[in-house]
């Protein structure tokens, strides 16, 4: 079975407190992704950055002080027609959840956001914890900080071995 792992697709990344307009030009390519997933009867599963109200006084604060994903609020939440009812979502406080290896993984693929942050941090991570399945990700699914950092993440995950949709 393959697994689509929607990466933090929630409002204050796309038009919220860190939102850009490269986020909300994903929004159909990730709508349709997700739909080829639920059709084929795959799994998919969620990751949202969450965040509590000291945020700002957190490491991840300090060095990036824009308060957003605070638990709870909208901008916390995964935008409208993203998510499919059923599906797992996991609350991660941090770049990259750390709990990948309790899954059973055969093939998985990321979309998402940032793809310079918060995808590249989770595809690494999965890959180093399941070095023989194929790991992909799609970068028309995916926008980073800048067009640049974009580009140097999805370079830095091929130099991983990390499959590239084209």
């Amino acid at each position: 079975m393959k697994t689509l792992i929607v990466v933090d697709m929630q409002n204050d990344f796309i038009d919220g407190s860190l939102g850009t307009k490269e986020a909300e030009d994903i929004l159909p390519a990730v709508k349709e992704k997700i739909s080829e997933y639920k059709a084929r009867g795959d799994e998919i599963i969620y990751t949202r950055d969450t965040h509590q109200n000291n945020y700002l006084s957190t490491n991840e604060g300090k060095h990036l002080p824009v308060e957003h994903c605070i638990e709870g609020t909208a901008g916390w939440e995964i935008a409208e027609g993203i998510y499919i009812d059923g599906c797992k979502i996991i609350n991660k406080p941090a770049f990259g959840y750390t709990g990948w290896g309790d899954f059973d993984f055969e093939e998985v693929e990321l979309i998402g956001l940032c793809t310079d942050i918060c995808v590249i941090s989770n595809a690494l991570l999965i890959k180093a914890l399941f070095p023989e399945i194929k790991v992909s990700v799609d970068p028309e699914c995916c926008a980073g900080v800048t067009h640049e950092s974009h580009d140097a993440a999805i370079t830095t995950m091929k130099m991983c071995q990390v499959d590239i949709i084209s």
